[in-house]
């Protein structure tokens, strides 16, 4: 049985983004998830199925006992890091393809910049069980650490450079200046990207995404119900992730320069009956730059080895063969583990985003990148 158009997105919410906020992760999903909830024009007792952020500490009885849900049917969690928001979709599909429930509730929140150091907490992270054993003893104790040998194993093999991957530090602060909700708002441009500090050679500061503190939620509901909702729906069309060979560590992966995304684009775009080149718009995960390069050539949009010539090119800006991260992205609105992508990719298809709205968008993508390199990828179209 495929899950094709079984279910939509039917609402979306979102919190200020910011530093410091002073609100408990369970405040910041509760404010984001009832935003989502209004949206679909739901109440928080219709709510039947709820597949909580696993990192977050928050769980699924929190929800029940803040907002009076009296039948609970359904609640998981996708512990994938980066991609558990995607993966989610799958999850819900199923649960609402089964006729378990019918409105799925998928909130996130944290506090990423006031809860310490990043170091700590991804030890913290059973995905990071062998790299904490292995490769954090000698040094290894953050993401920009493990991603930096994969950005230079690229630039080895197909000459990718530095100026390509500030492209798209570039492009995405363009687009989160005009987003309203972003954290960085200031320009920036080529020079000084290259200007930014090293952080792990050859990732520089704007390489690197942010720390934030806020929340997003989505509400997935059965297509059955979808157009009798709030807002126009926005149906799912495909979804699937993969995992990386070797899992556990990058250094002992067979190919540095191929994610878990690699495995999941053909099923997920199969199941859509699309192709790349029928997507109006993308929201890629870009907890560093180099992933971003790297999933475009996963996907299909151009090669591997050609992301820099793709986005030196232009083509991602708005305006280009493929606008991505409409909204700024991990980089540059904030850190929502992805969530946020989502959030943007249902409102480009509603033609709600505003001054970063992509013209004729009917069809998009959005994608999650695991901490250890899993994939998840979501196809969606306007109602």
């Amino acid at each position: 049985m495929s899950l094709k158009e079984k279910a939509a997105i039917t609402g979306v919410g979102e919190t200020k983004y910011t530093r410091m906020s002073g609100k408990s992760v369970l405040a910041l999903q509760l404010e984001a998830s009832l935003n989502a909830i209004a949206d679909a024009g739901l109440s928080p007792k219709e709510i039947d199925g709820i597949i909580p952020y696993s990192n977050s500490l928050v769980v699924a009885e929190d929800f029940v006992t803040n907002f009076g849900i009296s039948d609970l049917r359904f609640s998981a969690t996708a512990p994938l890091g980066g991609a558990s928001c995607v993966a989610a979709i799958q999850c819900a599909l199923l649960a609402i393809s089964g006729g378990v429930c019918s409105n799925v509730l998928i909130p996130i929140g944290r506090n990423g910049s006031s809860a310490g150091r990043i170091g700590t907490r991804v030890q913290q992270m059973p995905q990071f069980k062998v790299v904490g054993e292995h490769e954090m003893p000698v040094g290894a104790i953050a993401p920009a650490q493990l991603y930096a040998p994969m950005a230079r194993r690229h630039m080895e093999l197909f000459g990718t450079t530095s100026l390509q991957l500030g492209e798209i530090a570039v492009s995405t602060r363009h687009n989160a200046i005009l987003n309203g909700n972003g954290m960085m708002t200031r320009p920036l441009t080529l020079e000084d990207h290259q200007a930014s500090r090293m952080i792990s050679d050859p990732l520089r500061l704007y390489d690197c995404s942010l720390e934030s503190d806020g929340g997003a939620a989505i509400v997935v509901s059965g297509a059955d119900r979808a157009n009798d909702l709030g807002k126009p729906p926005v149906y799912i069309m495909g979804v699937a992730e993969g995992h990386p060979d070797s899992p556990s560590v990058i250094t002992q992966r067979p190919d540095l320069t191929r994610l878990g995304i690699a495995k999941a684009a053909p099923k997920a775009f199969a199941m859509a009956g699309v192709s790349p080149g029928d997507i109006d718009v993308a929201e890629i995960y870009d907890c560093f730059t180099y992933i971003v390069l790297c999933q475009l050539e996963d996907l299909g949009f151009c090669k591997k080895g050609e992301g820099g010539p793709f986005v030196a090119s232009g083509a991602i800006r708005l305006g280009g063969e493929l606008p991505i991260n409409t909204h700024g992205g991990l980089l540059s609105q904030a850190h929502m583990v992805g969530m946020n992508h989502i959030v943007e990719l249902v409102r480009q298809l509603r033609g709600e985003a505003g001054k970063a709205q992509v013209r004729g968008a009917e069809i998009g993508l959005v994608t999650g990148y695991g901490d250890m390199g899993d994939g998840s990828v979501a196809i969606m179209r306007k109602g």
